[in-house]
């Protein structure tokens, strides 16, 4: 929109929210984004200053309600941005300068894509003048982001600057949300222009309206549904992180109770149904539990809610739930067919399509289905208590029970990638609901500490424990600077067995044990602690595991407790690459956690 110059009034003081919304203001392109981030909400963000994005860091000292948290390294603020987001549901914000510190942003972007988290990046970026003459630190961002945020802006004038980032947040929020990046020429930031509120639409005015609200499935599709649940014998519930997306925790309930169908939650989906419900059978897939697993092989009717039936899930496709007809709801039409050709598709929110469903179908009794099952757990379960196990050193179950009790339940995880991810997803009980955060679709590696720190600035009253191994720790330990610079309370645990775990368990089953750079050294994580100004624990015994838990909670601040566990301790069970998951290598008597 256009403002003439005689309406356009100067002025040095910092716009406050509801104040001042018809008034035009001379600002700089620095000064708009503060304005407009402030305007959707926004009062925390992760970055790292740089020439190219200067002139905004200038301007953020004038705006007070704006947090600014200096991490460091770049990777580690779209991170953290990353946990804050899907710990609150909120948009997490991360900044960085042109160049390398763009380009550094790349891993924790498309952590968010895969995963679908609501993020905005936004990035300095040289001179408009200098862009295309490779100038210093010039990196063509939008290409090089271009397949792995759900959109990406290079603001041009800084008159389009207000509607540009107010277009970013509602494409970061809507739909399937995920990251989008805003560059900003370094020009632009300092340019002026008149800017007045209420000239833009906010993401949250956007969503608010009747046409962007999401519609429920049409009646024929609910209709279709409602038929294949009355007349299945074996159904089960796929749930996914599309349900805690969209807040559904509550409508799944409903719908899994009044249909009595067993509920399955996928990696992502673990905590969107509690475990301890009579009706939760576990997670599925690559390292699922045997039962559940077998659970789909035996259904015939699969009800995929949020999820996109990802290859750790489905293993052999054309070997997955081979006797099921398909229900999938999902937002994101692109999801249907892709992996599973549905026999009903619904295209609609989660939370928006379980409402409409549990009202369409007729209350069902799958009991006998669900004993089954039971009994199917009740044997692997006898099976596993006939292997002898060390009980010196700590354990992967033992770490993560003494975590759920010593805080009742309500830590919120996030794990960092490898087999102590497995074994955190497997043997940690999700009761409390969206309290298990880790890179699903990406696998990043070093996600878990920055991740954590984002967790826990959203949810400062919540427990939050960081659990990594010995390899990803490493990847972005420097952020226990950060950790301590803040004053933030996150608790850490390391599981450390010398070796890149994951990869060493795949080159011990596919690659005859050739150990080829998997053993590894690491710092003295107790010292290194100290060294960061943290407290710092080491546990080489089981029955110090507890004790140390509790330590470390009674703490104040950010605590590294470092868990000494068997080097060649594996996960189970597992499914080879191209089997179907219900072809799983399990633990026996003879292969158990120690290995010549």
């Amino acid at each position: 929109m256009a403002i003439a110059a005689k309406d356009i009034q100067k002025t040095g003081t910092t716009y406050q929210v509801g104040q001042r919304e018809n008034e035009v203001r001379e600002l700089t392109g620095s000064e708009i984004i503060c304005e407009t981030l402030i305007r959707e909400g926004v009062d925390l963000m992760y970055g790292y200053p740089g020439g190219a994005i200067m002139p905004f860091y200038d301007a953020i000292t004038s705006y007070p309600a704006l947090h600014h948290v200096l991490v460091r390294h770049e990777q580690a603020a779209a991170h953290a941005a990353d946990g804050y987001a899907r710990a609150t549901g909120k948009v997490g914000v991360c900044v960085a300068t042109s160049g390398p510190g763009a380009t550094n942003l790349v891993t924790g972007l498309a952590t968010a894509f895969m995963d679908s988290v609501p993020m905005i990046a936004i990035t300095g970026q040289v001179a408009r003048n200098f862009i295309g003459r490779d100038a210093f630190q010039e990196t063509d961002i939008l290409g090089v982001t271009q397949p792995i945020t759900k959109h990406n802006f290079l603001v041009r004038n800084v008159e389009e600057l207000a509607s540009v980032m107010h277009e970013a947040f509602r494409i970061a929020r809507s739909g399937r949300p995920g990251p989008v990046l805003v560059d900003v020429p370094k020009d632009v930031q300092f340019a002026r222009t008149g800017y007045r509120p209420s000239d833009h639409m906010t993401s949250e005015e956007y969503l608010n309206t009747s046409a962007a609200q999401c519609a429920p499935p049409p009646e024929y599709l609910l209709s279709q549904a409602a038929d294949l649940i009355a007349h299945s014998r074996r159904p089960v519930i796929m749930a996914g992180h599309g349900v805690i997306l969209s807040n559904a925790y509550s409508e799944l309930k409903a719908f899994a109770e009044k249909a009595s169908i067993p509920v399955i939650t996928t990696l992502l989906g673990l905590s969107a149904f509690s475990d301890t419900h009579p009706l939760h059978i576990g997670m599925p897939g690559m390292h699922g539990p045997a039962h559940t697993n077998h659970a789909i092989g035996a259904s015939d009717l699969i009800i995929g809610v949020g999820l996109r039936f990802d290859d750790r899930v489905t293993g052999d496709v054309t070997k997955f739930a081979p006797n099921a007809q398909l229900i999938h709801i999902d937002v994101d039409a692109s999801e249907m067919h892709k992996v599973k050709v549905a026999t009903v598709p619904m295209v609609a929110d989660a939370r928006v399509a379980l409402v409409a469903l549990t009202e369409t179908i007729e209350a069902g009794d799958h009991r006998d289905w669900l004993g089954e099952i039971r009994s199917w757990e009740a044997a692997n379960d006898e099976r596993g208590r006939q292997i002898v196990r060390d009980e010196e050193l700590p354990d992967p179950i033992s770490i993560l029970s003494a975590i759920h009790k010593v805080t009742d339940g309500e830590a919120i995880v996030i794990s960092d990638v490898g087999q102590h991810q497995m074994w955190t997803a497997r043997f940690y009980q999700w009761t409390r609901q969206n309290s298990h955060i880790t890179s699903g679709g990406l696998g990043t590696m070093g996600f878990a500490l920055p991740a954590a720190m984002g967790v826990k600035m959203g949810m400062p009253d919540a427990p939050v424990w960081a659990v990594a191994g010995d390899g990803g720790i490493q990847m972005n330990i420097q952020e226990l600077a950060t950790l301590q610079q803040e004053g933030i309370a996150v608790k850490v645990a390391i599981m450390n067995n010398g070796y890149l775990g994951m990869v060493r368990q795949w080159q011990q089953f596919f690659h005859s044990r050739n150990y080829s750079e998997t053993p590894m050294s690491g710092p003295d994580h107790v010292k290194l602690a100290d060294a960061y100004g943290l407290k710092g624990i080491r546990v080489k015994r089981r029955e110090d595991v507890e004790p140390a838990i509790r330590e470390a909670m009674e703490t104040p601040g950010s605590v590294v407790v470092e868990f000494i566990i068997e080097p060649e301790a594996n996960v189970y069970p597992m499914v080879a690459p191209g089997k179907a998951i219900t072809e799983m290598i399990e633990e026996t008597a003879q292969e158990n956690t120690k290995h010549e």
